[in-house]
């Protein structure tokens, strides 16, 4: 074991597996163009991983969702 992998405190191994395929189909329900009534569509983007992604459990999706938002705000703010 390298010191690398010693160092990485990563325990969700299978969100980062999926991060890509499962961040472009939520990525829309964090654009705030795309409210309902003035509210986010982000309980959606908990029923689509749920969907997609039936062997993840439910803490394991709002771990995902909340990186998921960090990374969308991220990118919005650097363009």
């Amino acid at each position: 074991m390298t010191t690398q992998d010693s160092d990485d405190r990563r325990q969700q191994l299978l969100l980062r597996e999926v991060f890509d395929k499962a961040y472009m189909l939520i990525e829309p329900f964090f654009d705030p163009g795309n409210q309902w009534g003035g509210k986010t569509l982000e309980h959606l983007a908990f029923r689509v991983m749920r969907e997609h992604f039936p062997q993840v459990s439910s803490d394991e999706i709002y771990v995902f969702i909340e990186a998921a938002k960090r990374v969308y705000s991220e990118r919005q703010e650097s363009h």
